[in-house]
C-alpha cells in the first residue's frame, strides 16, 4: 500500500534546497516544516511554516523526531536522524536526491562512525564534494515524486 504524504520536514540548518523545497510543496499541494536554531534566520512563506529551537547541539532533530509521522517526508543528510525517520516510518531524502531506505542506513551509520574514529585519531578525510544544479535538480525529481504518493523511488 502506498502511503500519501503531504508534508515534508526539513532539517533546516545547513539545507542546500530550501528554495526547491517551498516551490515543490506549493505546486504539490503540500506543506513543509523547516526546523532551524536560532543561528539560521529562515523565513516562512506560503505552504512553509518555521520553527526555531535553541541552539543546543541536537534541539532540533530532537524536535523533528517529536513531531514525525509516517505521512511525512524528511529531508536530511543526518544519518542519524535518518535512522530515527525510517523507525518513525517517515520517508527521507538527502538534499542530494537519495532516497534514503532501512536496507541503507546501517551501512551509511557504520561508514558516519568509522571516519568520526579517523578524524579522531588525526587522520583527515574528505569532505562532501560540491553541491551542483545537477543535485538540485535531482533532489526537485525526487521529492515531486514522493509527494505524489509513490512510496520507493528508484535512484537515477
Amino acid at each position: 500500500m502506498t502511503v500519501l504524504r503531504h508534508r515534508v520536514v526539513v532539517d533546516g540548518d545547513a539545507c542546500p534546497v530550501k528554495t526547491e523545497i517551498a516551490r515543490t510543496v506549493r505546486s504539490c499541494g503540500a506543506t513543509a516544516l523547516l526546523v532551524s536554531s536560532h543561528a539560521h534566520v529562515l523565513v516562512p512563506e506560503p505552504s512553509v511554516e518555521v520553527v526555531t529551537v535553541d541552539a543546543s547541539d541536537q534541539a532540533a532533530d530532537l524536535y523533528i523526531a517529536n513531531v514525525l509521522t509516517k505521512q511525512d517526508i524528511l529531508v536530511t543528510g543526518d544519518y542519524g536522524l535518518a535512522a530515527l525517520g525510517l523507525a518513525k516510518g517517515a520517508a527521507v531524502l538527502t538534499p542530494r536526491g537519495k532516497q534514503i531506505r532501512e536496507s541503507d542506513i546501517e551501512g551509511l551509520l557504520e561508514q558516519r562512525h568509522f571516519s568520526a574514529r579517523l578524524r579522531r585519531g588525526g587522520t583527515r578525510t574528505k569532505g562532501p564534494k560540491a553541491f551542483t544544479n545537477e543535485d538540485r535538480d535531482r533532489f526537485q525529481q525526487k521529492l515531486t515524486t514522493l509527494l505524489r504518493g509513490l512510496q520507493e523511488i528508484p535512484d537515477l
